[in-house]
């Protein structure tokens, strides 16, 4: 599947025993995409960064996620970003912004960006795939209803997957992973009514830039607004408040 494609659905389903690695980060686009390639027909390992950022909860969500979709090989590797700073997400000395307007969330690059965090995460898996045999990639990233992060674009990823065949012993032997971003050009609602229509828990996922001690959402940073919206045009309820009335 080309990631620019439009629609998460592969052009030719995956040959039987098929494997690849997912990134899982425990939020909402991540857990999409992981069910996603299950039912595509992929037999799933994922990987989770540990990379320092304020929003520790998400490894928990990665965790009950990965256990939802019955994914026993789930890797939680320790990659220190905050010792770089540079994004709210890993200083907490930063202010996370909230209450921005859509047009505002869609316009520059927010403080909220992780330098080079895809492209980081993205070289982890595909070292990951090489030593589990995996055939593809699966990356959640989300260039429509999204903070205007330069490493979710559909670009991003085209010149990822070129770069990774000549990365790889995979690659150079004429095995080259593929790089499948079925959500890459969804809205968050279209997104969202994919995971229901999985069966996926959204209960389980998270999506604060700012959550409390406990995990509660702040229901005001970008991403749970984008969030927000989402599930309210899906004409859906965000379980994962419940957890918290």
């Amino acid at each position: 599947m080309k990631p620019d494609a439009g629609k998460a659905a592969l052009e030719t389903p995956p040959a039987a025993g098929s494997a690849a690695v997912v990134l899982l980060s425990g939020g909402l686009d991540s857990a999409t995409a992981a069910a996603w390639a299950i039912r595509a027909g992929y037999r799933l390992a994922a990987l989770s960064l540990d990379y320092g950022q304020r929003h520790r909860c998400e490894l928990e969500s990665a965790r009950e996620v990965a256990a939802a979709l019955g994914i026993t090989d789930h890797v939680i590797l320790p990659v220190d970003l905050a010792a770089f700073g540079g994004s709210a997400l890993v200083d907490r000395a930063v202010t996370v912004p909230k209450g921005r307007s859509k047009q505002a969330i869609g316009e520059g690059i927010p403080i909220t960006y992780v330098p080079a965090r895809n492209t980081v995460f993205l070289a982890l898996a595909m070292a990951m795939a090489e030593t589990r045999n995996a055939d593809a990639l699966v990356i959640g990233v989300n260039a429509i209803d999204y903070s205007g992060y330069p490493d979710c674009r559909p670009e991003f990823i085209t010149a990822f997957a070129q770069m990774a065949k000549v990365a790889t012993k995979a690659g150079v032997e004429g095995r080259p992973l593929e790089i499948l971003a079925p959500l890459a050009t969804l809205t968050k609602t279209e997104i969202i009514r994919l995971g229901l229509e999985l069966g996926l828990d959204y209960g389980l996922t998270t999506s604060c830039y700012d959550p409390d001690a406990s995990g509660r959402p702040c229901g005001a940073c970008d991403s749970c607004l984008l969030r927000a919206a989402g599930f309210a045009a899906a004409g859906a309820h965000d379980p994962r408040l419940a957890r918290f009335t």
